[in-house]
């Protein structure tokens, strides 16, 4: 069933190549032309249900749905008029649209109050067209503090997927290319969900949802939530990201794309390559790597002898990076929506589809560990220098379907399937420091990931003041990890590399996550007052049940009863391990679980409630309150590798609290002050008492079943202007106050690093953040199509750990984060061009034992610069030009003066083609 669902969505590819083939003159409607599109509030940008659309002179017309979504069918081809109205709001005229004979036209209507324009209102389809609002409408519009990207401008970026597409969000930086920062808060303190509904995580170590996984070609916009209103979950005060799928189109559109990337540190060099299972390309080879049967059945060891090589053998014989050609990168998109009639009923559709590979390398990576010198100091310990070749699979699809019941109601059907694949080969040298000896390590890693999600959702208009909306959603996620290997060659002075005899010298480990989840939840909303004055009370409830497990076990070989002068130690791995020294009885090996693994499995139910109203105390005045009752019960029981077993079963019922005053000064400009009352949860990983660490040198680390869940109190003011709809100045300031916050801390400064996880007493966190759009126009007319943008954060924080106040940074800050950029837009919607910037300060990665003189881990600053231009090539086709990374700043990390990693991850270059038929 799995594997159906895999191949389903690689087909529909290849299907909706096939939907886009025109179909014969004689199978379509040769009448009249279509009008389709939504009618929506001009000021708070609510869908207008019930508003009438008539096309002047012309029996033709039609009722917005629940949604605002019309469609006006039997249009007379040419240019038309089109009215709308609706019950207190002033009427407007849409003149000069063109209707196409047999084919629909595309066109949104904003509607104002009677009491902003009591006369009726005549407008061009050109214009009415660019009122319409995008991501700076929704962040206007919205109730709290929200920032948002629209697929128009991820189109004008290099971004290839969400999490690069994120960060160019004011307050947001990511970490490792996946995970989320707002405001300098780690990830435990934002939350993701998809079309609304919150996502598992497929990771072993975290709750967050890691952004890689969407590819930026499915998304329709990326909004982040900065404060906290009843109506949202509670478990978060960074931000909660909601990411939406691509909508229909009002008509049928098909599109194609193509790129081809370029990587100087790749194309034509010799890489290293790790050994192949078959299907990597499609990120399906996590099978024939997993856990063999024999390996299954062992405990913690095993007698030198048949059992033992019956298990050795069973391994894949693959340790050693092999050598090959860097290729290209690539990606292909195809996808096909519209609106068009089934069976009687008008369906809206999108299926959609995209694949990308890509390659790269870090020839200059090296790690360490810090060490107290004898005489004070730093020492660099455990150094190791290295390459590391890596190729990576993204595919993924989404099939979204949509229809109305009558003129009140909507069903839609959300569907998504992501599957990406890692494959690295990494090959370094260094000291052990505790032989003394110069050794190799080879790593072969390949990580598979994958996420599903299928929703249902519907809205209904229960009569003009009163609204219903519920969905359910299935979610699940996966993180496999099989076959890690890791092989120690020692290299002495002179003379052939030999076996490193080692318990680590020869180690397998496997690793697998899965999370599942399902949601519903509903939400009820009556709306008061008069169109001039609207008051709204909602309430609604939630379920979500999720279940996960997470095992990760390894293995150690080591050589039995070898002699010094035995030439086996010389042969390489893949001769070793072949089978000739593991035949019948042979007692050629010792074999044994590693300490550190185990697993855990967990279960989540949370029940939640919300109350929530909004009150126009004037035109210009509005109080948003209420509260949200969030009750969480889990249940996680973990098991390590000696077969110890904890188990944690926290419960928590909160009362989260939020109240908001939105002022409107001016048409323009708007202030907002809030206050909330949030939390944060420990994760699963974080509760589960089992330790990882890697091999020679690596830190490891532990979980803590007692730790608690961290009370927030949440302070933020904004003032936003928007002199016209592509232009915004805005100043927020935020502080926030944490009560047993959970940070990562160092054990001690022993040889081998641990790192376990505790509640501080508190912490506090403060900012400000600006932001800038601004037209260019002012300095003359050819500067018009050109806007400047900037997005800035600086914060700070204070650590209080029992009588000890620490002025740092919280574990995952960063002191500032700056965005900046310009674009243009040639009149007309033909050449663009952005130039990106992005700079995040130091950040703490992890810090010492309160009251130890050991230095904190800091992540140096990084620094990007991107550029992207996109301009049209024949009638129906455009092209675009992505540089990214193009200062090719290193990523580094730093504990005192020693650099504990280091690599540049190289400028890449790409060049793609969009054709739309």
């Amino acid at each position: 069933m799995i594997r159906f669902r895999h191949w389903l969505v690689v087909l529909s590819m290849g299907a909706a190549c096939a939907l886009s083939i025109p179909l014969p003159a004689a199978a379509q409607a040769a009448q009249n032309g279509r009008i389709l599109g939504r009618v929506m509030d001009a000021e708070s940008g609510r869908p207008l249900p019930g508003a009438q659309l008539s096309v002047q002179g012309t029996r033709a017309g039609s009722l917005a749905g629940v949604d605002g979504r019309y469609v006006i069918v039997n249009v007379p081809s040419g240019e038309q008029t089109l009215v709308v109205s609706f019950i207190g709001y002033a009427p407007k005229s849409v003149t000069g649209i063109a209707v196409p004979a047999d084919g629909a036209v595309s066109l949104d209507v904003t509607l104002n109050s009677a009491a902003v324009a009591l006369e009726g209102i005549t407008v061009s389809a050109e214009r009415e067209r660019g009122t319409v609002g995008r991501a700076l409408d929704e962040q206007r519009r919205a109730t709290g503090v929200v920032s948002a990207i629209s697929a128009e401008q991820i189109s004008r970026t290099p971004d290839g997927d969400a999490a690069q597409a994120v960060q160019r969000v004011s307050g947001v930086t990511v970490q490792d290319g996946k995970y989320v920062f707002v405001r300098g808060l780690g990830e435990r303190y934002t939350t993701t969900s998809l079309n609304g509904a919150r996502m598992p995580s497929p990771e072993p170590e975290k709750k967050m949802v890691p952004l890689d996984l969407f590819p930026a070609g499915l998304l329709q916009s990326i909004t982040t939530s900065k404060t906290f209103t009843p109506n949202l979950a509670g478990d978060f005060s960074g931000a909660q990201v909601d990411i939406r799928t691509r909508e229909f189109p009002s008509s049928r559109r098909v599109a194609y794309s193509y790129s081809l990337g370029y990587n100087p540190e790749v194309a034509s060099k010799t890489l290293l390559r790790p050994r192949s299972s078959g299907r990597e390309w499609l990120a399906m080879s996590a099978g024939a790597r997993d856990v063999p049967q024999p390996a299954r059945e062992i405990e913690t060891g095993m007698r030198p002898g048949t059992e033992t090589n019956r298990v050795i053998n069973s391994f894949r014989n693959a340790w050693a990076p092999t050598e090959g050609l860097g290729r290209p990168s690539s990606s292909a998109s195809a996808s096909i929506g519209g609106s068009d009639p089934v069976l009687g009923r008008t369906v809206g559709y999108l299926l959609s589809g995209s694949y990308s590979y890509a390659e790269e390398t870090s020839a200059d990576q090296r790690r360490a560990r810090w060490f107290p010198g004898t005489e004070g100091g730093d020492v660099e310990w455990q150094r190791f220098d290295g390459t590391t070749g890596r190729s990576s699979v993204l595919w993924g699809g989404l099939l979204n379907l949509s229809t109305m019941f009558g003129p009140n109601a909507r069903v839609a059907l959300n569907n998504m399937y992501n599957r990406t694949a890692d494959n690295e080969a990494r090959r370094e040298q260094g000291v052990d420091e505790n032989t003394a000896s110069r050794v190799q390590i080879d790593r072969l890693q390949y990580v598979e990931r994958s996420l599903r999600s299928n929703q249902l959702v519907s809205e209904h208009q229960l009569n003009s003041r009163a609204r219903l909306d519920w969905a359910v959603t299935s979610s699940s996620v996966s993180r496999k990890e099989p076959d890690r290997s890791e092989f120690v060659t020692l290299l002495p002075a002179s003379g052939t590399p030999i076996w490193f005899d080692d318990p680590e010298g020869a180690v397998r480990t496997f690793g697998d996550v899965s999370e599942s989840s399902i949601e519903g939840k509903t939400d009820y909303r009556l709306d008061m007052g008069s169109p001039t004055r609207r008051h709204q009370i909602s309430i609604g409830a939630l379920y979500r049940y999720t279940d996960r497990n997470a095992d990760s076990r390894g293995y150690q070989i080591r050589p039995r009863n070898w002699t010094f002068t035995d030439e086996r130690w010389m042969q390489s791995p893949e001769v070793i391990f072949d089978g000739r020294n593991a035949q019948g009885d042979d007692a050629n090996f010792l074999l044994q679980t590693t300490r550190s693994g185990g697993g855990y499995s967990a279960t989540d139910h949370l029940v939640a409630g919300y109350g929530m109203i909004e009150f126009a105390a004037t035109d210009r005045l509005r109080f948003v309150g209420g509260a949200r009752v969030e009750h969480s019960d889990v249940a996680l029981t973990a098991e390590n590798m000696q077969a110890q077993r904890t188990r944690s079963t926290p419960t928590y019922t909160d009362v989260l609290p939020s109240a908001a005053l939105n002022i409107r000064v001016t048409d323009q400009q708007t202030v907002r002050l809030s206050a909330s009352r949030t939390l944060a949860r420990p994760e699963y990983r974080e509760l589960a008492a089992i330790s990882y660490r890697e091999v020679l040198g690596g830190e490891q680390v532990i979980g803590n079943p007692a730790l608690r869940r961290t009370l927030i109190r949440n302070l933020d003011a904004r003032w936003e202007w928007y002199p016209n709809p592509s232009e915004v100045v805005s100043l927020a300031l935020f502080a926030k106050h944490f009560k047993d916050p959970i940070e990562q801390r160092y054990l001690g400064r022993s040889g081998t690093d641990t790192r376990s996880f505790f509640n501080a007493e508190s912490a506090e966190n403060y900012g400000v953040e600006v932001e800038l759009r601004k037209g260019l126009g002012f300095l003359g007319g050819l500067l018009d199509p050109i806007h400047f943008f900037t997005n800035a954060t600086v914060m700070d924080s204070r650590v209080v750990y029992g009588d000890v106040t620490e002025d740092r940074a919280m574990v995952g800050q960063a002191p500032y984060v700056l965005n900046t950029g310009l674009t243009y837009a040639a009149p007309g919607g033909g050449m663009s061009a952005t130039m990106l910037y992005n700079v995040v300060g130091r950040r703490v990665v992890n810090v010492r034992p309160s009251g130890e003189q050991i230095p904190d881990v800091f992540e140096m600053p990084g620094h990007a610069f991107d550029i992207a231009l996109r301009f049209p090539l024949l009638s129906r086709m455009s092209m675009k030009l992505d540089a990214k990374n193009l200062l090719d700043s290193p990523y580094e990390v730093m504990q005192g003066t020693v650099t504990r990693e280091y690599h540049r991850p190289g400028r890449s270059f790409a060049v793609g083609v969009t054709y739309t038929p």
